[in-house]
C-alpha cells in the first residue's frame, strides 16, 4: 500500500512508498539512459528468493552488469526550518560484490533522461565494491558540487534487509542510522566541505634548516663486537667432490653453501634519545583570506522527485520502504515496525538454505543413480558381446 499524506493538523509532510503495487503501475518512470546501448538493466517487482512475507515486494534489480535509473515525482517538500528524514530499506540477498544501493532526492528532473550526471540534492544509501568499498554514501549538493561525507560510516554487507536513515536538522546537524543505531552524527560543517578551511599554513613560514625532528639516533659509543657474524651462508665444510666428477665435462667443482649456524643477522647500533630533538615542527597558521561562512547548509530547496541510479555487477538488490518526512517520530515508528517485521527473514533464510541443501543432495543422489545405471548398461552390453564371441 502506498502512503502519501500531508498531515494538515500538524502541518507535517510524509511521503512513503512501500511498493505494495507494481512500480510501473504506480508512477515510477524508468529512464531511457543506456537503453540504446543495451546497458540498461531491467527492474522487477519481487520479494526475492526468500522473504519475511511473499507479498512484501520491493523494487528489484534483475540483470547483472547493468546500469539502473528510475524515479518518481513526489509532492514538493521544502525543509526550511524543518527536519528532513530520508529513509529506505536495502536487501542484498545476492551476496553483492560490486554495486550501489543508494537513492537520491531531486529538485527538477527530466525523468525520461535521468542519468548519473543529473543534478540532485541528496544521495544516500549503501555502496559496496570489493574489499575496499563498503560504506554509506551521504552526499549533499552545494553550489553545483557533490560533497561526499568525510570518513563516512560502513554499511551492512550481509544478505538481510537493513533500514538506512538520514536525518538533517535546521541547526545544520545530521544523523545517519542503520537499523535505528546511530552510526555517525554531529555538525554538517565537520563532515562535509561546505566551507574552505578557516586557517591555512602561513606561506611565508617554512621549517628551519637546523630543525631536528629525529627523536632517536644511533649511539655513537655503540661498536659492533669483533665476533659478530653477518654471513648468512658458508661453504659446507663436510662437502666432498664426487668421485665421478669430471672437470672437463662438469666444470670446476665448488662446494655447496649451507646456512651459517653462527649467523646473528645485520648488526645495528643501539638507539638513544636524540639530545638535539626539538619535537615535530608545526607550520604556523594564519586566517584564510578566502574563507567565507556558509549559512544554512541543511537547506535543500524544493524537493520534487525521488530516484535511484546505480551500477551493479551482480544484480538482485531489493529496495523498499522509501520515506521522506519532516516528522522524526513518525519515521522512527515506521522504522521500528520494519525492524520487527524483518526479524522473520532469519528463519526464512534458514528454511530456504535447508531446502536448497536437500535439492543438492537429491541431485547428487540422482547423478550417482544415473551413473550406476549407465555402468550396469555397459556391463550388460559387454556380457552380451562376450556371449556372442563364445558362440
Amino acid at each position: 500500500m502506498l502512503f502519501l499524506l500531508l498531515l494538515t493538523l500538524t502541518n507535517a509532510y510524509l511521503f512513503e512508498d512501500n511498493f505494495d503495487t507494481d512500480p510501473f503501475e504506480n508512477d515510477w518512470v524508468q529512464s531511457s539512459w543506456k537503453k540504446d546501448s543495451g546497458e540498461a538493466g531491467e527492474f522487477g517487482w519481487s520479494a526475492g528468493t526468500w522473504f519475511a512475507e511473499e507479498d512484501n515486494k520491493g523494487l528489484r534489480t534483475n540483470q547483472d552488469a547493468k546500469f539502473y535509473a528510475i524515479s518518481k515525482k513526489i509532492p514538493t517538500f521544502n525543509n526550511e526550518g524543518k527536519s528532513l528524514v530520508f529513509q529506505l530499506t536495502v536487501k542484498n540477498e545476492q551476496k553483492i560484490d560490486c554495486g550501489g544501493g543508494y537513492f537520491k532526492l531531486f529538485g527538477d528532473l527530466d525523468q525520461e533522461k535521468f542519468e548519473g550526471s543529473s543534478e540532485y540534492q541528496i544521495m544516500f544509501g549503501p555502496d559496496i565494491c570489493g574489499y575496499s568499498t563498503k560504506r554509506i554514501h551521504a552526499i549533499f549538493n552545494h553550489k553545483g558540487k557533490n560533497l561526499l561525507i568525510n570518513d563516512g560510516p560502513d554499511c551492512e554487507t550481509d544478505e538481510f534487509t537493513h533500514v538506512y536513515t538520514l536525518e538533517v536538522e535546521p541547526n545544520n546537524t545530521y544523523r545517519i542510522l542503520v537499523d535505528g543505531e546511530d552510526k555517525s552524527s554531529g555538525s554538517m560543517y565537520d563532515k562535509w566541505d561546505f566551507e574552505l578551511p578557516k586557517e591555512i599554513n602561513d606561506p611565508d613560514q617554512s621549517k628551519p634548516d637546523d630543525w631536528v625532528d629525529e627523536q632517536e639516533i644511533d649511539d655513537p659509543d655503540s661498536v659492533k663486537p669483533d665476533d659478530w657474524v653477518e654471513d648468512e651462508q658458508i661453504v659446507d665444510p663436510d662437502a666432498e667432490q664426487p668421485e665421478d666428477w669430471d672437470e672437463e665435462d662438469d666444470g670446476e667443482w665448488e662446494a655447496p653453501m649451507i646456512p651459517n649456524p653462527d649467523y646473528k643477522g645485520p648488526w645495528r647500533a643501539e638507539r638513544i634519545p636524540n639530545p638535539d630533538y626539538k619535537g615535530p615542527w608545526e607550520h604556523p597558521k594564519i586566517p584564510n583570506p578566502e574563507y567565507v561562512h556558509e549559512e544554512n547548509v541543511y537547506l535543500r530547496g524544493d524537493l520534487k522527485y525521488v530516484g535511484m541510479e546505480v551500477w551493479q555487477v551482480k544484480s538482485g538488490t531489493i529496495f523498499d520502504n522509501i520515506l521522506v518526512t519532516d516528522d522524526k517520530e513518525e519515521a522512527k515508528k515506521r522504522r521500528d515496525e520494519l525492524l520487527d517485521f524483518y526479524k522473520a527473514e532469519e528463519e526464512a533464510k534458514k528454511a530456504f538454505d535447508e531446502v536448497e541443501e536437500e535439492k543438492k543432495e537429491e541431485e547428487a543422489d540422482a547423478d550417482i543413480t544415473e551413473d550406476d545405471a549407465d555402468l550396469d548398461e555397459l556391463e550388460e552390453e559387454d556380457s552380451e558381446d562376450l556371449d556372442k564371441d563364445e558362440l
